[in-house]
């Protein structure tokens, strides 16, 4: 395999190494692999000081960093990484990359559908592709996801199809919400992806629930909970956090430090080094990762869910990316940082550029098969804009067996003033 990605998966070895040490042992992580990030190229990453000797509380450090480093050693070789070799075969590195294309040229156009106006809302997980495969590659199909709301590449991996995604933003009468979600609150309970819900953190505290409910019916399975860095400072995270400790239940706390929380940046959301040191207080074995290359976050998370599942504990990952896109399609992130640090993520740290790379040096992708892929989704949604919305009845079903009064009297109001006002209310709606 090429250097490029013995060096991208060295965090494998190390955290292997580390669970297999003795419980009261000592890691010294080396600075030199993993040098930190430049706050000068980003105002919102400030960066301190790390020591260099951790004890089996379980923290791995591997920084954020800037792209002249990165290219700086993206030839170099490291002996103790060539355990990594074959961590990730062809058939799974093809199926990778191509999702990670997938979730890339899907954001892009539902991002744009948005700005035509013909859907309402949309978020991009542009510059955490990495975070959202890799993710999905290492874990199992019956480990249960709790998104946030920047995983549906999680969704995608497990078989969610273009056309569903698209019904799903399009709120037609073939959503499997029945377009009672805003666009991008993805949720099938084939795949084990629990509804996206807007406040932020509160599936944090139902992980642990969940996963104890996984773990009192001795399940082979793990509960895997997304959070944003700014969602570090809602109560819900630390509720979540300590349940789950005091509980041992099996589930792995996902945080995507992009940087950002909306247009709050990470030095004015913590004073705490990162994210990892606050799994490290609530007892939970806590991993640093880079979130924009693709191999090491595999490797961890599979470190996370082998922990999670066959010890029966929770572990948190902090993946350390930046979000190139807005917050969403309400956001102009230009109002608060640069474009020439934006540019500068998107061109030198893209983490599907990243990855196509290692995939393209060992021979398993041409550019021929990246022109037949990008060429499916508009289909999708042309497909899925022409469809009807779903019918008016379908907002006052499936919560009760028998609808109360007033759930009757506010249908029987609605329609009336649809007859009085139908200029007012969209016609693809049946009555």
């Amino acid at each position: 395999m090429a250097s490029w990605g013995r060096r991208s998966t060295a965090v494998a070895h190390h955290m292997r190494a580390f669970f297999t040490a003795n419980k009261t042992a000592q890691i010294r992580i080396g600075t030199r692999r993993y040098p930190f990030f430049n706050p000068a190229v980003s105002s919102a990453l400030v960066p301190r000081p790390w020591p260099s000797i951790i004890n089996m509380t379980s923290l791995f450090l591997v920084n954020r960093f800037t792209s002249s480093v990165a290219g700086s050693q993206a030839g170099s070789r490291h002996a103790d990484d060539d355990n990594d070799d074959n961590l990730v075969k062809k058939e799974l590195a093809v199926k990778m990359y191509s999702d990670m294309v997938t979730l890339q040229i899907m954001d892009t156009f539902f991002y744009e559908a948005q700005r035509q106006g013909r859907i309402s809302f949309y978020m991009t997980s542009s510059g955490e592709e990495a975070i959202n495969i890799s993710s999905a590659a290492a874990l199992g199909k019956d480990d249960i996801i709790m998104p946030q709301y920047r995983e549906h590449g999680i969704l995608l991996w497990r078989g969610f199809s273009l056309q569903e995604f698209a019904n799903q933003c399009f709120g037609n009468k073939d959503d499997v919400g029945k377009g009672r979600q805003m666009p991008i609150h993805y949720g099938s309970s084939k795949h084990n992806f629990i509804t996206v819900s807007s406040p932020i953190a509160t599936q944090l505290p139902q992980a642990a629930g969940v996963a104890y409910s996984l773990k009192m019916d001795k399940k082979d399975a793990c509960v895997v909970a997304f959070i944003g860095d700014g969602g570090t400072s809602q109560g819900d995270f630390h509720a979540g956090l300590n349940f789950a400790a005091v509980m041992e239940a099996p589930v792995i706390f996902v945080c995507r430090n992009n940087g950002w929380a909306i247009s709050t940046p990470i030095s004015e959301q913590f004073r705490s080094d990162g994210v990892a040191v606050k799994g490290q207080a609530y007892g939970i074995p806590s991993i640093r990762v880079d979130g924009t290359d693709a191999l090491a976050v595999y490797s961890a998370i599979r470190a996370a869910r082998n922990m999670a599942v066959n010890e029966q504990r929770p572990v948190l990952v902090e993946t350390l990316a930046y979000r190139v896109g807005h917050h969403s399609t309400s956001d102009d992130s230009t109002k608060y940082r640069s474009l020439d640090e934006i540019e500068q993520w998107k061109t030198d740290r893209d983490p599907v550029n990243r990855f196509r790379k290692w995939v393209e040096l060992n021979g398993w992708w041409s550019e021929r098969e990246e022109t037949e892929l990008r060429s499916n989704l508009m289909r999708a949604i042309q497909v899925a804009e022409g469809r009807r919305k779903p019918p008016l009845t379908e907002l006052f079903t499936d919560v009760y067996d028998l609808p109360p009064s007033n759930l009757v009297e506010q249908e029987k109001q609605l329609r009336e003033t649809i007859n009085k006002y139908p200029i007012d209310f969209p016609s693809d709606v049946s009555l």
